[in-house]
């Protein structure tokens, strides 16, 4: 008998807790597992040894998992191990052995994966029989390669994909009614400088009736290209909407960086919307009224209501099978969700080392760029359209208002130090 213990990594999205929910439910179902512990707030709750005990929470909330958005359950962190931190690594397999773990679940993107792997090395180096399992999430779908070979799309994606979609259909009714007096609406897409979350604001207009300018970073614009742009739709339509890339250049935005070395916009002092915003609204343009600017933000990856079942059911069954590979000894490895080449969408799921995608990343294919560099073409919305679901999830309610889970969070005994994780100190 052996312990597990799953940990979160990264910014969250609508369904990470859907695959939470997965590693549960399958470990309870493994005879040759003990205890299902949770790391409190990623790999700093394994190195400060705050291990909460989840197999014990009350079964009906960990049913409600599946429509919990975020990581606010058992927290999440952007806690960058480095390669010089050989210290932290040594924690981290005290930490484990201490509590009898034998195998480690982390859910997580690019940087999560190449800490599995570092962890995963490490065990084997130390003759330690400890098996690592990745399973992927990130809403920026940029996890893996441009051929889609290592995985088809990220848990998360099609949520946030299904957002954008609804979003860009409301704001085109508001387009319509307040054009004479707010001519461009600006939005600005999370993804840094990877397209997909950008490029799903069309799935809200397959036939291309809106007025929809998509400014993907994959094409390298400037703030000129974008104006002439949109001062030749307004000659057309009177009204726009522009999506930009949160990474969209605009020059210096006085950047700000998370915990992995990434620029965190929604801290840094200008936004590539309200600069594109500001740069227009100084331009003479061919239309009445202002230009607007909105940035949704976190919103767009937290919001369960907007959660496709399709992504939850998938960020799911992609962990159980992380589970099922783990529980026959295989270490090292990503859960992968690909697709069927049949003419109807079907997820099939496969797995990868983690050196794999330990770092990786990747942009919004050439080919799924339209000729004119404003748009996505057909192939791209043939890719996302199943993954956004065609029904709204059963959302639980409580008094009006959404019912999350909600865990005791009952923390083991530690059986270690006191320890302060080096990047902390």
């Amino acid at each position: 008998m052996q312990n597990i213990l799953v940990a979160q990594s990264g910014g969250p999205s609508p369904v990470i807790n859907a695959s939470l929910g997965g590693v549960i439910d399958a470990c309870k179902n493994a005879p040759q597992i003990n205890k299902i512990y949770a790391a409190y707030h990623g790999i700093e709750g394994v190195l400060q040894e705050q291990l909460i005990d989840i197999g014990a929470e009350d079964p009906k909330e960990i049913a409600l998992l599946k429509t919990t958005p975020c990581s606010g359950v058992i927290g999440t962190c952007r806690y960058k191990l480095q390669d010089k931190q050989q210290e932290d690594y040594r924690r981290i397999l005290t930490v484990l052995k201490a509590h009898n773990i034998g195998i480690f679940f982390y859910i997580g993107g690019n940087d999560s994966m190449d800490t599995a792997a570092k962890v995963n090395a490490l065990a084997k180096e130390q003759g330690y029989p400890l098996i690592v399992a990745g399973i992927p999430k990130t809403i920026d779908n940029d996890l893996g390669d441009e051929a889609f070979t290592i995985i088809d799309h990220t848990p998360g994606y099609g949520s946030c994909a299904r957002y954008w979609a609804h979003l860009m259909q409301n704001a085109y009714q508001e387009t319509l009614a307040m054009h004479t007096s707010e001519c461009v609406s600006v939005y600005q897409a999370m993804g840094r400088t990877s397209g997909f979350i950008t490029a799903a604001a069309r799935l809200a207009d397959p036939g291309r009736e809106m007025p929809l300018l998509l400014f993907l970073s994959e094409c390298n614009h400037n703030l000129d290209f974008l104006a002439e742009a949109v001062s030749n739709t307004l000659k057309q339509h009177k009204k726009a909407i522009v999506v930009v890339n949160e990474g969209f250049d605009v020059g210096d935005i006085g950047a700000r960086r998370d915990g992995f070395g990434h620029i965190e916009y929604g801290a840094s002092e200008v936004s590539a919307a309200q600069a594109v915003t500001n740069f227009l609204n100084k331009k003479k343009l061919p239309a009445r009224g202002q230009v607007t600017c909105q940035i949704p933000g976190v919103i767009q990856r937290g919001v369960s209501t907007f959660a496709s079942t399709v992504d939850i059911e998938e960020a799911y069954t992609v962990a159980t099978r992380a589970v099922s590979t783990a529980l026959q000894g295989k270490s090292g490895l990503m859960a992968t969700i690909l697709r069927d080449k049949g003419a109807t969408y079907k997820a099939i799921y496969d797995s990868v080392p983690l050196e794999t995608v330990a770092n990786a990343a990747r942009f919004l294919p050439r080919h799924w760029i339209a000729d004119n560099k404003l748009d996505v073409t057909d192939d791209f919305i043939a890719y996302a359209r199943p993954l956004i679901g065609d029904a709204p999830p059963e959302i639980p309610y409580e008094n009006g208002l959404q019912r999350f889970a909600r865990f005791k969070l009952d923390f083991v005994p530690q059986r270690c130090e006191a320890y302060t994780p080096e990047s902390l100190r």
